[in-house]
């Protein structure tokens, strides 16, 4: 599949009309059209845009694999910093706090090895 396929394909099979993905990924909607029939290619801020709209990879979008989902992804709360490998879901707070906490007894054993 193409690009400008893909990008149809994801906004079908979500039922979405052009006008409101465009509107969504802050396009007009003759532009998204020109998207999906590969008359035109979005730049790399808008191909981002509509990878996270459809929370697909931007490799999903370009063909360079067929798993549309990224291996990893960011946490509710991205300022934290923390990522986890998808499969169950978003984190929780309570791993969040698991992780953090582990990671500090991590750091301090860390540190006591080197004394």
């Amino acid at each position: 599949m193409t690009l400008g396929e893909r990008i149809k394909y994801l906004r079908e099979k979500n039922g979405y009309a052009q006008k409101f993905i465009a509107e969504k990924i802050g396009v007009k909607n003759n532009t998204l059209s020109s998207y999906e029939s590969d008359k035109r290619q979005p730049d790399y801020d808008t191909l981002q845009k509509i990878a996270d709209f459809f929370e697909v990879s931007t490799d999903y979008l370009l063909g360079r694999t067929n798993e549309p989902s990224p291996t990893y992804k960011a946490s509710n709360d991205e300022s934290d910093g923390l990522a986890f490998i998808d499969g169950e879901g978003p984190i929780t707070e309570e791993e969040k706090e698991y992780l953090k906490e582990s990671l500090e007894l991590f750091r301090r054993m860390k540190a006591k090895k080197k004394e």
